[in-house]
């Protein structure tokens, strides 16, 4: 079990004072470099060129470093960005925002060529962003975007909510008649929770209007779901579906239903999360009650993390990109065997 990676909000003002100040200890620093040195050949203060540019460094800023996906995410960037003669840095944040304001700083203030961040908050991330672009750096959002950016990296955040809502719609109607209760394990912390919370329960709701929505938590990581999904049982021992914005919280949900004296292959329970886990595919595999996940396929998501600055340093138009989702579920066999593989 991970704790949750985002940060309270005391952390979070921490990291607006932590960002203000160690960015005006580095103006004169990062003030007048108007060309990144050692990994691009030429500036861009828009972060963005007509032109086009080398690049031989790209700066890949994952705060989260505590998730499975972390070192996932590193071999296989780091394997991406190889193929285009390309070294891959990496920052350790440990899921501390100011930390990440620390590194992020540093990477302005040495002027690596291209930044891929997913800020932990992301208003106060703008300031670094903004000194990022106007040291001639490409800036590269990740999971979400700010005002200042080259380009963003998102993951059809809306779509996979909503494919996860109407397959667990579906499965009401057709396993309990339209009737029941459902809760969901949300996020409004963030972009990417927002429009998946938004997805998973506008869906759900349209299609099965039937059920009962009984409880919305914020639960985003194993931990949280797991005490937040027990609490929902207390009040409802009978409850049908638990839904969640991640996987992870949504694994938090099975594991509440077990401990409670749900049979993981009960009839009359459906669990679904996002993201693809490889605990939630191995537990859809077994056949057990945790049915669905909207799954992304980690190479996906490496590949953009090299190939959208790359986009951004060929002057290339619209070098954004939305990582493509899918629904799995029971049959998808072969499909959960290619992500699990990718995860491992």
């Amino acid at each position: 079990m991970t704790r949750s990676p985002y940060p309270s909000p005391a952390s979070r003002r921490q990291f607006l004072a932590l960002s203000g100040g160690v960015l005006a200890a580095t103006a004169l620093a990062a003030a007048g470099c108007s060309a990144p040195d050692d990994g691009a050949s030429t500036a861009d203060p828009a972060g963005a060129s007509a032109g086009s540019r080398t690049l031989t460094r790209i700066g890949l800023d994952y705060p989260f470093t505590q998730l499975p996906l972390y070192s996932t995410l590193v071999k296989l960037s780091t394997a991406a960005a190889k193929k285009h003669d390309v070294s891959l840095l990496t920052t350790s944040d440990a899921s501390n925002p100011d930390t990440q304001a620390t590194n992020l700083t540093t990477w302005v203030t040495q002027k690596i060529p291209a930044i891929v961040s997913f800020p932990m908050v992301f208003e106060a991330t703008e300031a670094i962003a903004k000194r990022a672009l106007d040291a001639g750096l490409i800036w590269v959002t990740y999971g979400g975007s700010l005002e200042h950016q080259s380009a963003d990296i998102q993951f059809s955040f809306l779509e996979g909510g909503t494919l996860l809502g109407e397959a667990a719609a579906k499965w009401a109607n057709e396993q309990l008649g339209g009737k029941g209760k459902v809760a969901f394990l949300t996020d409004s912390t963030i972009q990417l929770g927002r429009e998946r919370t938004k997805g998973m329960i506008d869906a759900f709701t349209k299609n099965a209007p039937g059920v009962d929505v009984v409880a919305r938590e914020q639960a985003i990581d194993p931990d949280t779901g797991l005490s937040k999904s027990r609490a929902v049982l207390a009040k409802h021992p009978d409850l049908n579906l638990i839904l969640g914005v991640t996987d992870a919280a949504a694994y938090g949900g099975f594991k509440a239903l077990q401990q409670t004296g749900r049979k993981a292959t009960d009839a009359k329970t459906f669990v679904g999360g996002q993201d693809g886990a490889a605990p939630s595919l191995l537990a859809i595999k077994q056949g057990t009650f945790y049915r669905a996940s909207a799954a992304l396929a980690p190479k996906d998501i490496a590949n953009a993390v090299v190939d959208v600055p790359l986009a951004v340093a060929a002057g290339k138009a619209n070098p954004s990109v939305q990582v493509p989702i899918t629904l799995v579920g029971r049959g998808d066999t072969a499909r959960i065997d290619d992500l699990l593989a990718q995860n491992s």
